[in-house]
C-alpha cells in the first residue's frame, strides 16, 4: 500500500515538471510574439505616416497607372490602420481582463 502511495506521488511529481516546463516555454513564445506585434506596430505607424505624407501630395500627372498607384497606396494605408486597430482592441481586452 505505501509503494502505492509513493508511485501516485512520484508520477505526480513528474506530471506537475513536466506541465511547469511546458507552460513557461510556452509564455516564452507568447511575451516574444507580443514583443514581435508591438515592434510590427511600430513600424507600421510610421509606415502609415510616411504614406499619409505621399497622399497629401497633390496629382499633377493625370495618368491611369500613376491614380492606380496612388489608390492603392490609399488602400494599403486604410488595411494597416485596420490590422493595427485590430491589434490594438486585442491588446486593450487582454489589459482589460487582467
Amino acid at each position: 500500500m505505501i509503494y502505492f502511495l509513493w508511485f501516485i506521488i512520484l508520477i505526480l511529481i513528474c506530471t506537475t515538471t513536466f506541465l511547469a516546463f511546458h507552460c513557461y516555454k510556452f509564455a516564452r513564445t507568447i511575451i516574444r510574439v507580443q514583443d514581435s506585434v508591438e515592434d510590427c506596430l511600430s513600424v507600421m505607424d510610421e509606415r502609415i505616416e510616411s504614406i499619409d505624407k505621399v497622399l497629401e501630395i497633390p496629382l499633377f500627372f493625370d495618368s491611369p497607372e500613376i491614380r492606380r498607384v496612388h489608390d492603392d497606396l490609399r488602400l494599403s494605408r486604410d488595411a494597416m490602420i485596420r490590422v493595427a486597430e485590430t491589434f490594438s482592441t486585442i491588446e486593450n481586452e487582454i489589459e482589460e481582463e487582467d
